[in-house]
């Protein structure tokens, strides 16, 4: 197992997957504190990194595409604060956090977890009931049934129309766009059967987002809807199904814009196979692929059980994965 503790959060690897709890600090975004605990499963990852910094440094997961619906309606956009597959590493910590990339990066390689992309969602999304006051209205959903109240903010054209209620079998698409400089975000539900939408200031299946504190929240909100509409990638899926993003979509952790590229996790291909002497048989790559693989597994219970040093076994595992 390994675990680093910092006061941006808690990331806990066992193998199988990676817990993540978010912290109390005061950098700690209110979107994190409202998720609450992550598990991401090991065949949802594609990549894992450690960003060193002057100050302090980062460590970050890559979510294969269309793994995570929170990823998927987000599409990159989220605030650094915001984003639960961040943590920030103190410098004495770099050592945990190095440690950590490693017994993931191998983990994934015993496995050997795809990086690509699916077809179906991989995390469970935001629990729910949920309800978010932000911009101009209030969303709720139950898993069932989404509905959306105004305020004294909201246009007059959209507010006449009353409250607006409707059941998720209605819903084609979910869309998420946070506020940039002078132009306002939204959620916005597209309808089964709707015409062409109008802006959001005076959609009635539309919140418009001012740029304030609770606005991320709502990526919650879609997240929670888009996870139970057909996936965009899968078998079928017309256009405009499940999610409706911009630019970023998919972008493996919700800000990895200008981030280091993270560490590539696939499985390194098994050597080609040796021809043999004239008449003996040729040489089965995937059976000494597999013996590797069993080497590995082996070494590391024996590192966890204490009779392998922190040494020994570096210097086993470099001499073992030497051979690929």
């Amino acid at each position: 197992m390994a675990e680093i503790i910092q006061k941006d959060g808690t990331w806990t690897f066992d193998g199988d997957a990676v817990r993540i709890v978010p912290g109390r600090d005061k950098g700690v975004g209110l979107l994190r504190q409202t998720l609450g605990e992550v598990v991401v499963p090991l065949r949802a990852l594609a990549g894992v990194s450690h960003e060193p910094g002057r100050k302090a440094g980062r460590l970050r997961l890559r979510l294969r595409d269309g793994a995570d619906p929170l990823l998927q309606v987000t599409g990159g956009r989220l605030p650094e604060a915001s984003d639960p597959y961040r943590l920030t590493v103190e410098p004495d910590r770099t050592g945990v956090a190095e440690y950590f990339v490693d017994e993931v990066r191998h983990a994934l390689l015993l496995d050997q977890v795809e990086p690509g992309p699916v077809d179906s969602y991989l995390l469970p999304g935001p629990a729910v009931p949920i309800t978010v006051g932000a911009g101009d209205g209030t969303v709720a959903f139950d898993g069932d049934r989404v509905a959306l109240e105004w305020n004294w903010t909201t246009e007059e054209a959209k507010r006449s129309g009353g409250a607006r209620e409707f059941r998720i079998g209605d819903v084609r698409s979910v869309e998420w766009a946070p506020s940039r400089g002078l132009d306002n975000g939204w959620i916005r539900f597209a309808m089964a059967g709707q015409a062409q939408a109008a802006p959001p200031k005076y959609d009635p299946y539309a919140v418009e987002l001012f740029g304030f504190k609770k606005d991320p929240l709502m990526a919650l909100v879609a997240a929670a809807v888009a996870v139970r509409l057909p996936h965009p990638a899968a078998p079928g899926a017309g256009p405009g199904a499940g999610t409706a993003v911009g630019l970023g979509s998919g972008a493996g952790s919700g800000t990895g814009l200008g981030a280091a590229p993270a560490l590539s996790l696939a499985a390194p291909p098994a050597p080609a196979a040796q021809a043999g002497p004239a008449g003996a048989p040729a040489a089965d790559p995937a059976a000494d692929h597999d013996a590797l693989l069993r080497r590995l597994r082996e070494l590391g219970e024996l590192h966890q059980s204490g009779i392998l040093t922190a040494d020994e076994f570096a210097a086993a595992k470099a001499a073992v994965l030497g051979r690929f």
